[in-house]
């Protein structure tokens, strides 16, 4: 993701921005840190009769990719935990608390791909035609460390999972997997902290639509995640 701050903010009609700012990248990999949009309920002044009602916030975060459950004895296991199927993530252990109270937006410019070719395999940019922000579908944890204070400030670990899919005819060709999108007219839904039944949840995860995506072949320098910046998603030479 290579947009600033303020650019998502707009994007994602988030609230506040949390967090550390996060460098634009063009080359994310497992348990780097990048933004992500949620949307929790707080309690803010009410009625006139003294009261409070909850009120949904959505924020622009930073977490690490990779969940990390709350049970989990130690914050590696995300390395392992960089997605989730759509088709089990409302059954498996790790994933199902999070499906149904912590989901999230992972805002991307794109994502890569790499189709195998004979004995090849060729790296594959893929991107929005409008060129608009992608917005994965994602689940959010909170990990108490330990081995830190109550009161420390990096006592809770904020950590995220992508949701993946099988791939539509228009990309199973370049990949049988594919990140699950969100399209815009239904990031409320996703987000809404008030959806917590998994039957309405299983509704919405079928009801995302196949994605209209433009493949690119780009260059083997993405295969190192050394590797980082704006030529990175340019034409390969020859394609």
């Amino acid at each position: 993701m290579a947009k600033a701050t303020p650019d998502l903010v707009a994007a994602f009609a988030a609230e506040q921005a949390v967090g550390e700012d996060v460098a634009p990248s063009w080359n994310v990999a497992p348990t780097d840190n990048v933004r992500i949009v949620t949307e929790r309920t707080h309690r803010r002044d009410g009625d006139d009769d003294g009261g409070s009602r909850p009120a949904a916030v959505r924020r622009l975060a930073t977490a690490k990719w990779g969940l990390v459950p709350a049970w989990a004895k130690d914050p590696k296991i995300g390395s392992r935990m960089i997605n989730a199927r759509r088709e089990t993530v409302l059954e498996k252990p790790a994933f199902r608390k999070a499906a149904v109270k912590r989901r999230a937006l992972v805002p991307a410019d794109g994502y890569y791909e790499w189709e195998k070719s004979g004995g090849a395999k060729i790296p594959t940019y893929l991107y929005s035609p409008s060129e608009d922000p992608l917005a994965f579908a994602g689940l959010y944890e909170f990990w108490p460390d330990p081995s830190l204070p109550e009161d420390h400030e990096h006592k809770w670990l904020l950590s995220f999972t992508i949701i993946t899919t099988e791939a539509g005819d228009a990309l199973g060709h370049i990949h049988d997997r594919t990140p699950l999108i969100v399209p815009p007219d239904l990031y409320a839904d996703w987000l809404d902290p008030q959806l917590t039944e998994s039957a309405d949840v299983q509704q919405l995860l079928d009801a995302m639509p196949e994605p209209v995506l433009t493949p690119r072949v780009v260059s083997s320098d993405v295969n190192s995640v050394r590797n980082n910046g704006p030529e990175l998603i340019l034409p390969a030479q020859g394609a």
